[in-house]
């Protein structure tokens, strides 16, 4: 049925909270700084292997920060979701982008997380359980406040809408 109400794929509405890129900034940050420090500290402690531990903590320290400083701006201004009373819709990626559709009918469980770093920039992720094998559609970036109404909705939403036969 091709109807004026059907789903299709389209681009989502909804930007993530700016909150986000400092978020992702964050844990760019983290993910950088584990291996490098721990090269940096074998590097100053083994003497004769110091030049190949601080070389590539060096590279990683130079990439890290450069991929800290780039993609979370980046990934603000893709990560897109919109919620409809038809279905949840998401886009996300950087070089590879991910669009998807969760129809309603769909719908098995809606989550709220909130992880210590999500906590300390007052944002959440609602994760939507569907029936598809590609898993779970995540909206993360979002207002602690609006995670918990967006989870509140979709449950309304998913509970009286009748699920699908297929």
């Amino acid at each position: 049925m091709a109807g004026e109400n059907a789903v299709r794929l389209r681009p989502p509405r909804n930007a993530v909270d700016r909150r986000a890129v400092g978020w992702w900034r964050t844990q760019c940050l983290i993910g950088t700084a584990v291996p490098v420090v721990v090269l940096g500290v074998l590097g100053l402690l083994i003497e004769p292997a110091r030049f190949w531990l601080l070389s590539p903590a060096a590279v990683l320290a130079a990439i890290g920060l450069a991929c800290t400083a780039f993609f979370p701006a980046w990934w603000y201004r893709v990560h897109r979701w919109e919620v409809t009373d038809e279905a949840v819709y998401t886009r996300t990626g950087a070089l590879w982008q991910e669009w998807r559709i969760a129809p309603m009918s769909r719908i098995q469980t809606v989550d709220t997380v909130r992880g210590p770093l999500e906590q300390l920039f007052g944002l959440a992720t609602v994760t939507v359980t569907t029936a598809s094998s590609k898993g779970a559609l995540r909206v993360e970036g979002l207002d602690h406040s609006l995670a918990a109404e967006l989870a509140e909705k979709l449950t309304r939403i998913t509970q009286a809408t009748p699920g699908d036969a297929t």
